[in-house]
């Protein structure tokens, strides 16, 4: 938010009995004031800025006990909108599904949801050039299966992810270049509930994804999941945005690397995801 000073209101006999008030008053970006004197500073044109996020990712971007929208993604966010003057952010949730189709719409102006680069993407968006965060990505699979080692031994059995997810893309290619040695599952509307359920049930046989993430599933809501093999792919995270936000991508990209400089980054990485998981490039 920013500081203005307090119009002033050119009528000379109050002004010489009440005057202005000399502090500063706290309003909201954006907020128009009637401007009284060449000598006051004209108010920043803001700009308002929607972003996008699922609210559905335990410490990335979640709701707390309170009803807040939190986590690691949406506190950098906020720090980010903080160092941006001329912008003021405001959250929606939504369903992850729905969030680049919204972005595509125009119904949101900003992505964040640890999204990270692919063609598809690429073709449809514009993605930042400072990484947030760089995640080694492995076959996850129930905490009692003893045969599945490696993505080798994925031949004949039913994988499960996310559509639209980068995670998605990379199995689909994968199969795509291997024979198709899997069946290829998606999950419903439950999202990362319903990864869980079927692989806790033997539905299905495995998934892809990072320690980070399968820690917190096993901590937050028991999926008694593992990770096995080594790390298929590491990928980065970045902000996504229409192909006409040139000039807010030039905005996120410098108030990342002040962030990064400063150390705010690492240290809300070590706060929300328990280690310092950020790129430093």
């Amino acid at each position: 938010m920013k500081l203005m000073s307090c119009m002033t209101i050119t009528i000379a006999s109050v002004l010489l009995l009440a005057g202005c008030g000399a502090k500063e008053q706290s309003v909201t970006k954006g907020a128009t004031a009637n401007v009284a004197s060449p000598a006051t500073a004209a108010p920043q044109k803001v700009q308002k800025i929607v972003v996008g996020t699922s609210g559905t990712f335990k410490d990335v971007t979640f709701l707390d006990d309170k009803g807040n929208l939190t986590g690691y993604d949406i506190e950098l966010t906020k720090e980010i909108d903080k160092r941006l003057p001329g912008y003021e952010f405001e959250f929606k949730t939504m369903e992850f599904a729905n969030i680049l189709l919204s972005l595509e719409a125009g119904k949101i102006d900003l992505a964040v949801n640890q999204y990270e680069v692919n063609p598809e993407r690429q073709a449809k968006f514009l993605f930042n050039d400072e990484a947030y965060n760089i995640w080694p990505s492995k076959v996850v699979v129930r905490k009692d299966n003893e045969s599945i080692k490696s993505i080798e031994d994925l031949k004949g059995k039913k994988v499960i992810t996310s559509p639209g997810s980068n995670g998605a893309v990379w199995l689909q290619d994968y199969n795509k270049t291997h024979g198709n040695p899997y069946e290829l599952v998606f999950s419903g509307s439950g999202g990362t509930n319903d990864v869980i359920s079927q692989i806790k049930t033997g539905r299905v046989d495995a998934t892809i994804g990072t320690p980070f993430s399968i820690t917190s599933r096993n901590r937050d809501a028991d999926a008694q999941q593992k990770v096995v093999g080594p790390v298929l792919y590491t990928s980065k995270i970045y902000y996504v945005l229409r192909k006409d936000g040139t000039e807010l991508k030039s905005k996120i990209d410098e108030a990342i690397r002040e962030i990064k400089k400063d150390g705010t980054l690492a240290k809300l990485s070590k706060q929300w995801l328990g280690e310092d998981f950020t790129v430093n490039e």
